[in-house]
């Protein structure tokens, strides 16, 4: 299936991806914790717009968790799978 959007001409995306707006609070040892806001979500993965932060490379997992008004959200583990110039694709993992 071609879609002109990424970067490969090719979208192997097994999810349907939905635009989403949030705060989400990153961990990985090599950046420490810090809050940076999605772009889009889908059932497999979420895309972070992290601007300058640099990322561990791909294969790296990292751990997250939504920030709203609800207190207690899971926290999440996600493995790094594309890193752009301005974010960032990761994957769910079980």
């Amino acid at each position: 299936m071609s879609n002109p959007s990424d970067s490969g001409g090719t979208n192997s995306r097994q999810h349907e991806r939905v635009p989403l707006t949030s705060r989400i609070r990153i961990t990985h040892e090599s950046f420490g914790s810090v809050v940076v806001k999605t772009r889009d979500i889908s059932l497999g993965g979420v895309y972070l717009i992290v601007d300058d932060l640099t990322m561990p490379p791909p294969g790296t997992v990292i751990e997250g968790q939504i920030q709203d008004e609800m207190e207690d959200r899971p926290v999440v583990r996600m493995e790094v799978v594309r890193i752009e110039p301005n974010g960032v694709g990761l994957k769910f993992l079980a």
